[in-house]
């Protein structure tokens, strides 16, 4: 007992010993948590790389047999594909939105972190919602998933991408929620930043499957060549 009454301000005693600091253990079970999480989420998307490169394999192996009727031909849907440019402008915005919450986070500035996050969250909301309406398009126009070849490849990698993105949303909604309990900024940074690093990589993957599936034939018989495919 009177060890213990003999303690200083700072924590030690006269044996030497230091009484443990509460916060900054928590501080470091936050900061493995992260790291944890961190790395989890590179494992995960070096998986989801590998399945988009060997979609993208069959596409361009499947594109060079002659049943292929190219989307990007005159009169086809993606002749002159604006819808496309206007959902990868809204995919853009959600990336500048959530890297800007992501900036805000770091400086501790709660105002800017939650506007930027909504904010990245609603543009990724309205780009998923801008590649069903091109969806409806191509079924309107009579581009249905078994008509040819390459419609099928279009519904299958804009909605594996799309399904990628919806479950980033779903991890966005846990974290708006915490927002809206009052969760300490530093208890949510972590989320934050793991939000941002996954929209980046969706949005680097998106302008991959955008410039192949609005390439020309031509093009597509080049890659093959490269790839020994042809």
């Amino acid at each position: 007992m009177s060890r213990l009454l003999l303690r200083n301000a700072d924590g030690a005693d006269p044996g030497g010993s230091w009484n443990r600091d509460p916060r900054g253990t928590e501080a470091g079970e936050g900061a493995d948590r992260y790291q944890i999480a961190r790395t989890g989420l590179r494992l995960f998307l070096v998986v989801v790389s590998s399945l988009f490169f060997l979609f993208l394999l069959a596409f361009i192996a499947r594109s060079q047999m002659t049943d292929w009727q190219p989307l990007t031909e005159p009169l086809a849907p993606l002749a002159n594909p604006w819808q496309l440019w206007v959902n990868s402008a809204f995919l853009v915005l959600s990336c500048i939105a959530l890297q800007w919450a992501r900036m805000a986070a770091r400086k501790a500035r709660l105002d800017a972190t939650v506007i930027g996050f909504v904010l990245g969250g609603l543009f990724a909301m309205a780009f998923l919602m801008g590649q069903f309406w091109v969806w409806q398009q191509f079924v309107a126009w009579g581009y249905f998933v078994a008509g040819n070849p390459a419609n099928s490849f279009f519904y299958l990698l804009t909605g594996v991408h799309g399904l990628h993105l919806l479950g980033g949303l779903i991890a966005w909604g846990r974290t708006v929620a915490k927002f809206l309990q009052r969760v300490p900024l530093p208890q949510l940074s972590a989320s934050i930043e793991l939000c941002a690093i996954y929209w980046h990589y969706l949005l680097g993957l998106w302008f991959v499957l955008f410039a192949l599936l609005t390439s020309t034939p031509q093009t597509y018989e080049a890659i093959a060549r490269l790839c020994g495919l042809r």
